[in-house]
């Protein structure tokens, strides 16, 4: 898949090996990766060889979230009658004004509701894989990285990562949705409820994760894992992974993704969202980050990202 632009894709053996690949940007998230996600995640599933498909990320950390210095620190540029069509991934798409939409003019919920929700199904793409997905977490994995974490079966972290989703102070709601069905729902309103983020050692003890290890043992850790699960035969892990997944799949988790998917959208229209993103137009979205989050002890997008 040499077209890719947000990872890479390769496979050994019974392992398919999925990496976020833009380091330099804390491998956010862009229109491209979910659909990048959702081509690698179906490869591996046509793959007769594969047996378990390894999430994980090139760089300081795994993922930062949204790639959103670019639509939150411009305000919508107005198009005249006549101009020329609008390029896809451009400042003007509207799936990237939706998240920096002018207040001066109506919002349209459902063009933030058709972007989300696109992405939404490329990240539960792994927990509808056919194939176990196991991600392996270090550095940072907070905002919208936590839904490809916490939509794959299995996470391994390393002690000193954060995974969290701080965007629930303001200008965010976790898309996904699953938290709850992961931590159960005390833990969830914990989190959510104040941004905060978890480390290695919290994430195993809060049932988020399977298993931390020290920075220098994560990925032997990581490699042991995906070995143990690549010895058995691949209809077995698919009938296994299937057979767990019904107690979810049974639940009302497509309307609690629709809710939370809308209120993604309503998050960033609302007065406190307004004023988020006219702070990041005036002084950068780090900055923006870095003084909504410092009243909470933590520091910010630089935390992340630096």
């Amino acid at each position: 898949m040499n077209s890719l632009k947000t990872m890479t894709y390769e496979s050994s053996g019974r392992i398919a090996r999925i990496t976020l690949n833009r380091p330099s940007r804390g491998n956010g998230i862009t229109l491209d990766l979910p659909r990048e996600l959702a081509a690698c995640v179906e490869k591996a599933d046509l793959d007769p060889s594969v047996h378990v498909i390894a999430l994980s990320g090139n760089g300081k950390g795994f993922c930062g979230g949204y790639d959103l210095v670019a639509s939150a620190e411009k305000m919508r540029e107005e198009r005249g009658p006549g101009d020329s069509p609008v390029p896809e991934g451009s400042a003007l798409d509207p799936a990237v004004t939706a998240a920096n939409h002018d207040p001066s003019v109506v919002w349209d919920p459902m063009i933030d509701y058709q972007m989300m929700s696109r992405n939404v199904r490329g990240f539960m793409s792994l927990f509808h894989a056919d194939k176990p997905v196991v991600c392996k977490v270090h550095g940072f994995c907070v905002a919208g990285g936590t839904d490809m974490a916490l939509c794959s079966d299995l996470l391994l972290i390393a002690e000193d990562a954060k995974i969290g989703y701080p965007p629930a102070r303001v200008w965010g709601s976790p898309t996904t949705s699953v938290w709850a069905y992961r931590i159960g729902i005390e833990k969830a309103k914990r989190l959510l409820f104040t941004g905060d983020c978890l480390n290695g050692k919290e994430a195993v003890e809060w049932g988020l994760a399977c298993e931390c290890a020290a920075p220098g043992q994560l990925d032997q850790r990581f490699e042991i894992l995906l070995e143990r699960i690549a010895r058995n035969p691949v209809n077995q892990l698919i009938m296994m992974k299937k057979l767990v997944n019904q107690t979810v799949l049974g639940s009302p988790l497509p309307a609690t993704q629709l809710v939370g998917t809308v209120f993604d959208g309503i998050t960033r229209h609302t007065a406190e969202g307004y004023a988020f993103q006219q702070r990041a137009a005036a002084a950068g979205f780090k900055e923006a980050v870095r003084e909504r989050d410092e009243p909470f002890g933590d520091f910010g997008a630089s935390t992340f990202k630096g």
